[in-house]
């Protein structure tokens, strides 16, 4: 049965007059997914109706010749498209030297912060990327690997809401989470349409190329539909984590106090220039559940900019003189009033008779 003009994508989020942007790399995924718009916006029947550009963003990581060369295969194949092009050149080693990043991080603050541009200055509505299944599994792997939280195990989202100024809302939609690189590559040669191979994604220094080349060949021995399994796994963490965002919503301006009880009644608020603080009744926390009890500590210190490890939260936990006390080996936290803590990213913890109360410094 010979294959469709089109790969099965997700509709929902757009709708006819909307313009959307396909971010396209050369490389398998990408040049499938333009495709698949483009056949979409020609169908006879059920058209996309939608306004289809593409954006190029050449990292200046590989070579000059292959990156000129990639530049080259997308604006032949947008030319012979009759699809408008926004190409964006960065140096992502310069930033990746100057930030501290990982180039993997720098490279995607790069092409975030351009199609955040483009959706900012009207030309999209939506940008939408071509990451696969192969792809989620890989990033809820690796994301597992460094001990990330519900959140984080709910890997490469569908959609992603992106708010620029002046007030404009876009969003970036990922239309192939569904569909397995194998099909893709089968797609593109059924329709004799060639592709380019980053040299990159064979480079094992970075941690993704590991994960994809190394590791999960060895674990489809264990189970052979391993990919599909951590993206179920990806979509249960984040149906789960909304439906806690949900109830912390609802439950945090019940629970958490500004700055710091003063005698006669009322709170005082820290004068230090650019301090702030947060606090929560110890009997408070007593009458949550200890998986509510985690998250209300954790959203109390990511309203003040900061983020916490699992340790840290469970020396927090420790401070207020609740399990689970700190891992094996971790700093001792006595469980009295006054006593504090110092932890990552200026953030600093002190025990009260009655609170805890959480404060940062920038």
């Amino acid at each position: 049965m010979p294959q469709p003009a089109l790969l099965p994508f997700d509709r929902t989020h757009i709708h006819p007059g909307d313009r959307i942007c396909a971010a396209i790399s050369g490389g398998a995924d990408s040049v499938a997914l333009l495709l698949t718009l483009h056949a979409a916006n020609q169908a006879k029947h059920d058209a996309l109706g939608a306004g289809l550009s593409a954006v190029h963003v050449v990292h200046g990581i590989r070579s000059t010749e292959e990156s000129a060369a990639d530049l080259n295969f997308v604006r032949d194949l947008c030319a012979a498209l009759e699809i408008p092009l926004h190409i964006h050149h960065a140096d992502v080693p310069a930033r990746a030297a100057q930030t501290r990043e990982t180039i993997e991080e720098a490279a995607r603050e790069v092409r975030y912060e351009f199609f955040s541009n483009l959706i900012a200055s009207g030309h999209a509505d939506s940008i939408l990327t071509a990451h696969t299944l192969d792809d989620q599994a890989e990033t809820v792997l690796m994301k597992l690997l460094r001990g990330a939280w519900t959140e984080g195990l709910s890997g490469i989202h569908p959609v992603v809401l992106v708010n620029t100024p002046p007030q404009k809302q876009g969003k970036i939609l990922r239309l192939f989470l569904s569909t397995r690189r194998s099909e893709i590559e089968a797609f593109l040669k059924h329709q004799n349409q060639p592709w380019r191979e980053d040299s990159t994604n064979t480079d094992t220094t970075y941690t993704r190329n590991r994960i994809r080349h190394e590791l999960l060949p060895q674990l489809r021995q264990y189970n052979p539909s391993l990919d599909q399994t951590l993206a179920n796994l990806a979509e249960l963490a984040r149906e789960e984590e909304s439906r806690w965002q949900s109830e912390l919503t609802r439950l945090l301006p019940q629970i958490l106090l500004p700055g710091k009880p003063v005698r006669g009644g009322g709170r005082a608020v820290s004068t230090t220039p650019g301090e702030s603080s947060v606090a929560i009744e110890l009997d408070r926390l007593k009458s949550l559940d200890p998986a509510l009890r985690r998250r209300v500590i954790r959203a109390a210190a990511r309203q003040l900019g900061a983020r916490l490890s699992f340790d840290e939260t469970a020396r927090l936990l420790a401070l207020c003189g609740f399990r689970p006390y700190p891992p094996i080996g971790a700093p001792t936290v006595a469980a009295r009033t006054g006593a504090t803590l110092a932890l990552a990213n200026g953030l600093h913890a002190e025990r009260s008779a009655r609170e805890l109360r959480l404060s940062r410094k920038p």
